[in-house]
């Protein structure tokens, strides 16, 4: 077996075998075989697609291909979530305290963010004091006590995977929908839950920009979970416009803090309650609405923000910024964008709004580079909206004068105004699960 006959094999598009696929990632793995070589095969592999079975077994091998957290300590079902990235997507602050208080373990490991979508890693980090690396035993013994524990990924899960991705970001490789969700998958199955929701995520701001593709995404990850006995299902959520009004790590916390206490904006609640109800539907036989009521009950009741208090306070964080949002160190300098004529917000990219808040200081454009919590941007104004001149658009939060300018000729940048309100858009797509997709 050889790497020239493999790569041949796929360039023809004929399907590899589980020992090729574990020959090459091995081998890989080993520094054996030359990046050139690997370049080669995934360029075939984006050009000439994979299979269902090569798909898995690609996931499968990737998992074992580094540490797999082994969560089997933890009594329940231990449900995790994975989102495709977005602007503004705080749901996991939200989702998981309510699969907690509803009775489910909620343990995940979560990444920071790079580029225009933002990470849960830096929210929570945004909280004064709060720990993000946690040894395995104090991850288990948090989720132990308090049903759910948010911390870094470990530097070593799907070890094949972060070697992989990273040579796909420089060889025009990274949009393949194979490749995408063995990556996702194999750091999935090596983090120990029993299953998984995945929140993929469409539009503009979105890696995924059309319901098509995404799909695709959500039906081949789906099909991986299906063949691996680890039970998977999927929405597909709007990520044309920011998900809530705030883009920004301490902005997206207190915003995740409202929805928990019973306000919020209403495309945050209402993805966030949709999630929920997904892993709680994964967790037991209940239906789907079923499982919505037991997660608005959650919210009605206390004991979501009750989950997410207990968990902070475990992992060191400061629990005074979430009982009066007020209390996060506040950002330096501050500017409102006005509206410059009167009409309807007819558009507001999401992808522009993020590049926005990383000019603020709110994420980053290389992975070294420093955050500023406190800086971001909140809306005042959502695609539909009607405005009038001078009507506030967002405030925008940074550490310097310099900064905002950036941020806010960027910001201008990302909406439109129009005379005429636009179609009303989708929130939710639908719903993909082992029964195959649910409109919804």
């Amino acid at each position: 077996m050889n790497m020239y006959d493999i790569i041949t094999k796929k360039k023809r598009g004929d399907a590899l075998t589980h020992a090729e696929i574990d020959y090459w990632i091995g081998g890989y793995v080993a520094g054996e075989i030359p990046d050139y070589q690997v370049s080669a095969l995934l360029m075939a592999i984006c050009l000439r697609g994979m299979r269902v079975a090569e798909t898995t077994a690609l996931t499968q091998i990737m998992a074992a291909s580094g540490d797999r957290i082994d969560l089997s300590a933890i009594p329940g079902h231990k449900i995790d979530k994975h989102s495709t990235g977005g602007v503004g997507d705080k749901t996991t602050l939200i989702v998981s305290p309510i699969v907690a208080a509803c009775g489910c373990k909620a343990p995940k490991m979560s990444g920071r963010g790079l580029g225009h979508t933002g990470g849960t890693i830096d929210k929570l980090e945004s909280i004064p004091g709060f720990r993000t690396n946690l040894t395995q035993e104090e991850f288990i013994s948090v989720v132990k006590d308090c049903g759910l524990s948010l911390i870094a990924q470990a530097g070593t899960l799907a070890r094949a995977d972060k070697l992989l991705y990273a040579l796909r970001d420089v060889t025009a490789t990274v949009d393949s929908i194979p490749l995408i969700a063995s990556s996702i998958m194999s750091k999935k199955l090596a983090s120990g839950a029993d299953a998984v929701l995945l929140d993929v995520k469409v539009g503009c701001g979105a890696f995924m920009k059309t319901v098509e593709d995404a799909r695709a995404l959500a039906e081949m990850m789906a099909a991986i979970g299906q063949a691996a006995h680890f039970p998977t299902a999927a929405l597909l959520t709007n990520m044309d416009a920011p998900l809530g009004n705030a883009v920004g790590n301490s902005l997206e916390v207190a915003e995740a803090v409202s929805v928990l206490r019973g306000a919020g904006p209403d495309d945050l609640r209402r993805i966030s309650l949709a999630l929920a109800a997904g892993m709680l539907h994964l967790a037991a036989p209940r239906t789907f609405e079923e499982c919505h009521a037991r997660a608005e009950e959650a919210i009605r009741s206390g004991a979501a923000f009750d989950a997410l208090c207990r968990m902070t306070a475990a992992q060191g964080g400061d629990v005074a910024v979430l009982d009066n949002p007020a209390n996060f160190p506040p950002a330096h300098a501050h500017r409102t964008v006005t509206a410059d004529t009167t009409g309807y917000l007819t558009r507001l990219d999401a992808e522009t709004v993020g590049r926005a808040a990383v000019l603020l200081g709110a994420g980053r454009a290389e992975k070294g580079s420093t955050i500023d919590h406190a800086a971001g941007i909140v809306l005042h104004k959502k695609t539909g909206d009607a405005v009038s001149i001078g009507d506030p658009l967002a405030t925008l939060y940074a550490g310097s004068e310099d900064r905002l300018t950036a941020g806010a000729e960027r910001f201008r940048a990302a909406f439109a105004i129009g005379k005429e309100p636009p179609a009303p858009a989708k929130l939710i797509y639908g719903y993909i699960d082992a029964e195959g997709w649910h409109e919804r």
